[in-house]
């Protein structure tokens, strides 16, 4: 293991683990140590400290040698459906996500899911994992599958814990919404969020057109129309 590898995967781990001690065990300790507001303002710097620390080493480590060729017309088409299906629950999922920081439970128990909530309880989650396998997909070199793999058990833990303590916290309006929501993505119902898939398509392609031009690295359409 080299000195690059290793500083990607310290701050790699050092990102999750920390995520998941201040919003788990660490979490009522240091509410009453610090305040509610404070220990939110630590989060935060924590979180945006260790996940800058992994970008730079991330940056700084190689990126070849690849375990499989990403740019194979079936690993690309793969991971342009995955981003796309990644836009397609990112992009609702800001828009009365009880999951999200500071969103009030209060009457959540006898909310009929619609939308992109027909899917799944964690379309942020899940679109974070899409986008990351995809990066997998198309860029398997060590340094992407270190990332991604962080960013996946992120989200995916991350979410399962969340369930855990919201319920914990709150059964009387959780239990409901768990029970008429799916922690896993329910693909006969993908149809449920209509028009945000052509939003989804048309920004992918002006995202990966960003991508291409303004990173140098072709994604999406590009490697083959540019």
């Amino acid at each position: 293991m080299n000195a690059a590898f290793a500083n990607l995967l310290a701050a790699t781990s050092a990102f999750v683990v920390l995520h998941f001690a201040m919003s788990g065990a660490l979490r009522r300790p240091l509410i009453r140590a610090l305040g509610r507001s404070m220990f939110m303002l630590t989060y935060s710097m924590v979180s945006i400290g260790t996940f800058a620390w992994a970008i730079v080493a991330f940056d700084r480590m190689p990126s070849a040698p690849l375990l499989w060729d990403g740019m194979h017309p079936l690993a690309w088409l793969t991971g342009s459906v995955l981003t796309v299906a990644a836009l397609a629950m990112l992009l609702p999922s800001f828009a009365r996500n009880p999951a999200l920081p500071g969103a009030k439970a209060a009457g959540l128990g006898t909310v009929i899911p619609n939308g992109v909530f027909t899917i799944t309880r964690h379309p942020m989650m899940w679109g974070i994992t899409l986008w990351a396998l995809a990066h997998v997909i198309v860029a398997p070199s060590a340094r992407v599958i270190v990332l991604m793999t962080g960013m996946i058990v992120l989200a995916l833990a991350g979410s399962h814990l969340q369930d855990k303590r919201k319920l914990a916290g709150n059964a009387r309006e959780f239990a409901p919404w768990q029970r008429r929501t799916s922690f896993w993505p329910q693909i006969r119902n993908l149809g449920a969020i209509k028009l945000v898939w052509l939003a989804s398509l048309i920004l992918w392609t002006l995202l990966t057109w960003v991508h291409w031009h303004f990173f140098g690295i072709p994604a999406g359409l590009w490697m083959w129309i540019g």
